[in-house]
C-alpha cells in the first residue's frame, strides 16, 4: 500500500480491499463519515439494481445518519467510479477519494 497516506486512509483501502475479496464482487470500497464511522461494501450486480462499491457505502453511511464524509477509497482492476464519486461529492464536496488498485496500491 502506499506510504502517501495516513493510518485512516489506508484502513479505508484495506476495508475495501477485503470487501471485494469477501465477496468477490468487481470492486469494494469504504468511506469515512465526519464522526470517524466506516462504512464498506462490494459491488451490487443483480437483474434489477446495478450500484457500485463507492455507491452502496455512501448509501449506508447516509441512510445511518452520517454527518458528511471525511474520506473515500474505491478498489478494484478498474478503480474509476464516477458515479460513486458524484455520490461522495453529494453528500461532502471536501471528501478525498483514494482509488486503489487489487493490490491495495493507491492509482490516484
Amino acid at each position: 500500500m502506499s506510504d502517501e497516506l495516513d493510518a485512516e486512509d489506508a484502513k479505508l483501502v484495506t476495508l475495501a480491499r477485503s470487501a471485494r475479496a469477501r465477496t468477490g464482487a468487481a470492486q469494494g470500497a469504504a468511506v469515512r463519515d465526519g464522526d470517524g464511522r466506516t462504512y464498506v461494501a462490494a459491488s451490487v450486480e443483480l437483474p434489477s439494481l446495478a450500484l457500485t462499491a463507492l455507491q452502496v457505502a455512501v448509501a449506508m453511511a447516509v441512510s445511518s445518519g452520517a454527518p458528511g464524509l471525511e474520506a473515500a477509497a474505491v478498489l478494484g482492476a478498474d478503480p474509476t467510479d464516477p458515479a460513486g464519486e458524484q455520490a461522495v461529492r453529494d453528500v461532502s464536496a471536501s471528501a478525498v477519494i483514494h482509488r486503489a488498485n487489487l493490490d491495495g496500491s493507491v492509482a490516484s
